[in-house]
């Protein structure tokens, strides 16, 4: 069997310096006296989050922080949270160790920038994603959150606006969005904030049509990025499964002469090596 990698896949910066910033917490307590926790999921991937499970880390969810005291660590994940939240944990007098993604960072500082500006936020991307979550509670003026061009077409855009994409949001209807919107407000200030990570593993993914008998993309479920890479494989290849881990590649995929692989930006380099010696074993 060939089995072709992706040009680019797996773990992305944003991603891996989050994994990277809750693996020296667990390196950094080998007497165990702090508590270890994760502001939420750290990353869309149960195969990450199982082994960081595994080393004593606890994932703390909504905003119940009865758990948190002046001997916990809190990593926030690359998703960013919200302002109210941080000051949650501080009057706890946990330590933060902030692992948000530099580019949403970006957009939290954007949106606040603005909105005291007087302008309206525009969120392209998923209403229930931690990005854009955190994102919108920097802004202090109207924030909408539209997920497709559909919702576009029915949104009244305010002579002051900006226009931001969550940074795995896709490119092609972050672009009908952004024409629709400009159309009713040619002085819409827009900002294309999609993470290159995201585009670079599209266009990597998009370069493997015709050359493969069947694609395996690997990564979590509920990921929005490697939910992406899954649709748009569907779009290139008939035969196309997405898989977690390499226990869940189907019997069929090991009778092909040519597999492509790729990954979603939350999935490891050691997932996605697994995989392929899974396919080059035949089991």
């Amino acid at each position: 069997m060939e089995i072709i990698r992706a040009r680019v896949l797996g773990f992305c910066f944003g991603v891996r310096r989050a994994v990277d910033t809750a693996k020296n917490a667990v390196a950094g307590n080998a007497d165990s006296s702090k508590k270890i926790f994760t502001l939420g999921p750290l990353v869309h991937n149960p195969v990450v989050m199982d082994s960081l499970r595994k080393n004593g880390v606890q994932v703390l969810s909504g905003t119940d922080f009865s758990m948190v005291d002046g001997s916990s660590v809190v990593v926030i994940r690359a998703h960013g949270t919200t302002p109210d939240i941080i000051d949650s944990l501080k009057s706890k007098n946990a330590e933060i160790l902030d692992a948000t993604c530099p580019k949403v960072h970006l957009s939290q500082k954007r949106a606040a920038e603005w909105s005291s500006k007087g302008y309206d936020v525009i969120i392209a991307g998923d209403k229930n994603h931690g990005e854009v979550l955190s994102i919108s509670s920097y802004a202090k003026n109207k924030c909408s959150v539209i997920e497709n061009a559909q919702e576009a077409l029915s949104l009244e855009v305010s002579e002051k606006a900006i226009l931001i994409a969550q940074t795995t949001f896709s490119p092609v209807e972050f672009e009908k969005i952004k024409n629709i919107l400009s159309g009713k407000n040619s002085a819409l200030v827009v900002f294309n904030s999609i993470c290159s990570a995201t585009m670079e593993r599209q266009e990597a993914l998009a370069e493997l049509k015709g050359r493969a008998q069947g694609i395996i993309v690997i990564g979590g479920k509920n990921s929005a990025n490697t939910k992406r890479l899954y649709e748009s494989a569907l779009a290139i290849c008939p035969k196309v499964i997405l898989i977690e881990d390499a226990e869940e590649i189907p019997s069929d995929f090991f009778a092909l002469d040519t597999v492509a692989v790729t990954a979603g930006a939350s999935t490891p380099d050691s997932t996605i090596d697994r995989v392929e010696l899974f396919l080059k074993n035949g089991k």
